[in-house]
């Protein structure tokens, strides 16, 4: 599939998603201790993405999972969630747990959303309402997982009309293995995979207008 990756990188139609990167998911007290040390690897390029959105402007939303400690309104109709409800993570809102990493520059004019269920943040929350208002046309997804929530995400973002680009060296998956079997025959079928590098480097030769 053939993409105009000049246009995809466009810093003033592009947004950064950064999916779940929180202490209570792969973090210190993490509720996945496998995706949390797979996570540990991309961190750095997460970070750098993150540092040159703010300094192009490129709007860069939060997307965070959270559970309250009685489980309310949260899914039961999947075996994730029946795992998550018997290892009761310290994911509840306001939490340290629910926190992003304290690695990830978290500012004022960056898009938390937070959602109590499902699978993805597209589904429930404001996102593609803000995205809208923002006249991005280009998403750019990382974090975790490659698994679940960044597939699904990915999706429906294609599925809302967005172009997805993901940096295969900004997303997790458990086994880490998996990653690569993902993206080669899923993932790579919706999304340009641009390295994190790449990314920047085209944010900056095109500026922000």
């Amino acid at each position: 599939m053939a993409f105009d990756r000049s246009s995809l990188l466009d810093p003033s139609r592009s947004a950064l998603l950064v999916c779940e990167m929180q202490n209570g998911i792969v973090g210190a007290t993490a509720s996945l201790p496998g995706l949390a040390r797979s996570a540990q690897a991309i961190l750095p390029a997460i970070v750098a993405l993150v540092d040159a959105a703010h300094e192009l402007r490129v709007p860069v939303f939060h997307c965070m999972y959270v559970r309250r400690p009685d489980g309310g309104a949260a899914n039961r109709n999947a075996p994730l969630f029946g795992y998550m409800s018997k290892v009761k993570p310290d994911l509840a809102p306001g939490s340290r747990g629910a926190a992003m990493l304290p690695d990830i520059d978290v500012r004022e004019s960056d898009y938390v959303l937070t959602r109590l269920h499902g699978l993805a943040p597209f589904h429930g929350t404001e996102l593609d309402f803000l995205l809208r208002n923002l006249r991005a046309e280009t998403v750019v997804v990382v974090g975790v997982s490659v698994n679940i929530a960044v597939t699904n995400l990915s999706f429906d973002a294609v599925n809302a009309g967005y172009s997805v680009v993901i940096p295969p060296d900004a997303v997790a998956s458990d086994p880490p293995e998996y990653k690569d079997l993902a993206l080669k025959y899923s993932l790579g079928n919706v999304a340009a995979l641009v390295s994190s590098a790449d990314i920047v480097s085209g944010w900056r030769s095109r500026g922000r207008g």
